[in-house]
């Protein structure tokens, strides 16, 4: 056991509180939903990034490669300042929904490239330019592009040519869990002398000017260099600052003078350590050497390929000499960082692909992020400022008054989506539970409590609108993370884990019985599904034809959810025999869902269409008309993630729950039909359940496998290639309704999102194709194969297909035979400079011909799955 492992060990049993310190500041607390109190609803608008700097939060706090404390008491971050810049770079830059043509994006460039489990290392790069950071060039650029055009990122500005920027390497590792050791390296990676500002901060959420605690913790100078942070909450701290460096105190209070032209004499606000440094303000900071706000500032003069170092020791224990042990310590926790994934990546012998997996765990641990949302106090307002107005009581999320969120939770990007989003999170927790199996669980509990959960089982999706829909695919992420665990703990299943969740998803899939099955007939609707344009018509609006959309991607998640209940069912049933009843029923669920795809429900039409070999959504109109939406999309191959194998000696231990199966495919005979091989047993007397039958499979696999529909060189498109010459028009007496293949970016701003599902690349659908092919593998065995690619002659056994998509996913990231990294595209900086190649960006989705990164660019939380296929191939 390594001692990552060990001290995973120590958190887990709570005789050290290990995590207590993280990465949990987020990178954008400006423009959310929580900081939003405006009377139309506009949280872009409301807490603009130029009105950060001046405005003391209400739910969280941000940061440049910060850390925090587990309810975010005092926090940490870095501050630079190249003597060109109007303002401080104290939090990264990006522009709003309405400013870039594609959607928000963050404008910055940094790199998360390691992290423990325990955050007893960490590491991270910021690449800060020499030159004036081009904020308005970017707003403007952006402005005046169109959705045809490509966005305008901060490397099309120029900024780094002649490599006039610093690297800015922030490395934090512990001594122990209340005593964290800080190192800033930057380096001069210009031609030319530059100055650089280092300002370290430290700082204290604001909880005193709400109206409930009135209490300022305080900060103060206690010797040269050395600050005492003292919090009733948190205790006291010291910050040891190496080198006595000048220290500027001010407040983590609104400056309202600035903001709003309110009178605020004899205050130091929270830009009071900008004011002071950029515009020479002396009066901007205390000069009585305390407040609630404190920065560092070390001033330097690179030559070209100088480097400086800054360290500080933020520790509850007072220290003497506290940088006598610095360099060694820090030495044997990089040494520790090493040995534990040298041990996770045994089975990776090639160096980039270990330094790909490593990076994406680095992400994904960094993107972790405290959360503090308490929607009845948003909607009503503090006792003492911010009384919302009347509005408030008919607009966002007024239907989820108990859902109170103070937590650590996975983020899908901590920029561009710094909240979490329901079926995000549940892929996040697969790839985690490589490394950390407790957090992971933690997080799947975590949206099945009661003040997540809502009353009546829906999971909230995502602050925007946590009525929103996302797929459910919790009970899916739970099966998966269970059977995970149970390999790590020897074959000891945290059967209570399993439970707990278990009888909250029961809940959650009686929410989807109830409200997402209007006709009561086992085809269900869902709205968007997260997959936001990929269809017809705005799936979450009301449509222009009126009536309904039977979703074939909404009716195949809940076959999937009912067999994921079932077998979990199935396992607590191995110790408490009751559950072989609730397995019974969630069997008989999946059946009359496999009906209902196959008949319509009322045995007059279905979402499978013959002609075709593919499933399409259907429309539903206020007359009782029925039309097939003929758009080749993954809606059409989700049905394949419906598959579950159940061996023979399983069923034998279980004879409640066989004598029920059994009487149901007895006496519903259409049932039996429809239910792939229930009755033959298959490779080592197993069962099949799915929604595909033998002959439906094959044929479905030759459009998906098929180069010139859904194959691409790097997985599976979002959308067919067929629809790049022949979109589909629905035509409607006021207007017509066209879907086409787009492999980059949407080039229209319909349906709202950022996002496009109409032809790239996403990592979170083509994973769960791999492991459906892997189920059915398990059940057909070496003798079922296709032809891969389509038209080939080449015939594969579905193992091996499983594998070579696998291997197209991993290629987006891995060095080619050229040394080139596709998702980095054409851009020659990426692809070939030494302080920029061999640094990941994790994209939210692919390019779908050329596999060109696209969307939010640090969205490790689900395209971190790659960790997960680097593993199948290793």
């Amino acid at each position: 056991m390594t001692q990552e492992q060990l001290r995973l060990t120590e958190h887990n049993a709570r005789t050290a509180s290990w995590k207590k310190f993280g990465p949990y500041l987020t990178e954008r607390q400006w423009g959310t939903v929580r900081e939003d109190y405006s009377t139309e609803g506009n949280a872009w608008n409301y807490i603009t990034h130029d009105m950060a700097r001046s405005k003391a939060y209400r739910w969280g706090e941000e940061g440049l490669g910060g850390i925090s404390d587990d309810q975010q008491l005092l926090c940490f971050g870095v501050a630079l300042w190249n003597q060109q810049d109007e303002i401080l770079k104290e939090r990264l830059f990006g522009l709003t929904n309405g400013q870039g043509n594609h959607g928000e994006d963050v404008k910055e460039l940094y790199y998360y490239l390691d992290s423990t489990p325990t955050h007893s290392y960490m590491k991270m790069l910021y690449k800060y330019p020499q030159q004036a950071f081009p904020y308005r060039k970017l707003i403007k650029e952006n402005a005046r592009r169109t959705r045809q055009q490509p966005e305008y990122e901060l490397l099309d500005t120029g900024i780094f040519d002649k490599n006039r920027y610093f690297d800015v390497f922030i490395e934090y590792a512990k001594a122990g869990p209340d005593d964290l050791l800080v190192q800033v390296t930057v380096h001069n990676r210009g031609p030319k002398k530059a100055p650089l500002q280092v300002l370290p901060q430290l700082w204290f959420r604001n909880t005193w000017s709400w109206g409930y605690d009135s209490t300022r913790p305080v900060l103060r100078e206690t010797a040269l260099g050395t600050v005492a942070a003292e919090h009733p909450k948190l205790g006291r701290y010291y910050l040891y600052c190496e080198n006595t460096p000048p220290l500027l105190f001010c407040e983590n209070d609104t400056n309202g003078r600035r903001l709003y032209d309110l009178t605020a004499d004899g205050m130091h606000f929270k830009d009071g350590i900008n004011d002071f440094v950029v515009d020479g303000i002396a009066s901007a900071i205390n000069d009585e050497q305390r407040g609630t706000k404190v920065g560092a500032q070390y001033a330097f003069e690179l030559q070209p390929g100088q480097s400086e170092t800054v360290r500080l020791r933020l520790s509850q224990s007072q220290h003497e000499a506290p940088f006598a042990d610095f360099a060694a310590l820090f030495a044997v926790r990089r040494q520790e960082a090493d040995e534990f994934y040298d041990c996770l990546q045994e089975s990776l012998p090639d160096a980039d692909a270990r330094n790909v997996q490593r990076q994406a765990f680095a992400g994904m641990l960094w993107s972790k992020q405290f959360y503090y949302y308490d929607v009845a106090q948003w909607l009503e307002g503090d006792p003492a400022v911010l009384t919302p107005p009347v509005e408030r009581g008919k607009g966002r999320n007024r239907h989820w008054r108990h859902l109170h969120n103070a937590d650590i939770i996975s983020m899908p990007d901590k920029w561009e989506y710094p909240w979490y989003a329901a079926w995000d999170l549940a892929f996040h927790c697969v790839p985690l539970a490589m490394v950390d199996a407790e957090f992971a669980k933690d997080q799947l509990r975590l949206l099945t409590r009661d003040r997540y959960m809502h009353p009546n089982g829906q999971l909230p999706a995502y602050e925007w609108n946590f009525s929103d829909v996302n797929p459910p695919v919790h009970a899916w992420a739970t099966w998966r993370v269970y059977q995970m665990d149970k390999k790590l703990r020897e074959g000891r299943g945290d059967t209570a884990f399993l439970e707990t969740i278990f009888h909250k998803l029961s809940l959650n899939f009686t929410w989807w019985v109830n409200r997402k099955d209007k006709s009561e007939r086992n085809i269900f609707e869902g709205g968007f599904l997260g997959l936001d344009n990929i269809g017809v018509f705005d799936r979450s609006a009301p449509l222009p034809t009126g009536g309904f959309i039977e979703q074939s991607d909404g009716t195949s998640w809940m076959a999937m959810f009912a067999l994921n209940m079932m077998r979990m069912a199935l396992e607590l049933a191995k110790t408490n025999p009751v559950y072989q009843e609730m397995a019974g029923k969630f069997f008989e669920h999946f059946l009359y869902i496999a009906d209902a795809m196959t008949r319509g429900g009322d045995g007059l039409f279905n979402l499978w269409d013959e002609e075709d070999g593919f499933y399409y959504d259907v429309l539903h109109t206020p007359d009782e008309e029925r039309t097939k939406l003929k758009v080749r999309s993954i809606v059409g191959l989700i049905p394949l993630f419906a598959v579950e194998i159940i061996e023979d000696d399983l069923l034998n231990a279980m004879p409640e729950f066989t004598e029920r199966a059994r009487w149901l495919l007895d006496n519903r005979p259409h049932l039996a039909q429809l239910v792939s091989r229930w009755e033959e047993p298959g490779k080592g007397a197993r069962h099949l359940l799915g929604l595909l039958r033998r002959s439906r499979l094959k044929r479905l696999l030759s459009r998906m496998l098929d180069e010139t529909e859904f194959l691409s060189e790097f997985g599976i498109r979002a959308m067919s290639r067929y629809h790049l010459e022949h979109p589909y028009v629905f035509s409607t007496e006021e207007a017509d309704f066209e879907v086409g293949y787009v492999p980059g970016e949407a080039e229209s701003g319909m349906f709202g999102g950022n996002s496009n599902w109409r032809g790239p690349i996403w990592y979170p659908i083509n994973y769960l194709i791999i492991e459906s092919l892997q189920r059915f593998h398990f059940y057909y065995g070496e003798n079922f194969t296709v032809e891969y690619p389509t038209g080939s002659g080449t015939l594969l056994n579905l193992q091996d297909v499983a594998a070579a998509l696998a291997g197209r996913l991993t290629r987006l990231l891995l060095r080619n035979e050229l040394g080139r990294r596709p998702a980095f595209g054409d851009n020659e900086k990426l692809q070939t400079d030494p302080h920029f190649k061999d640094y990941l960006l994790f994209h939210e989705y692919f390019h779908g011909d050329n596999g060109r990164g696209m969307g939010a660019n640090h969205q490790t939380g689900w395209t971190g799955l790659i960790v997960r296929l680097l593993q199948m191939q290793g």
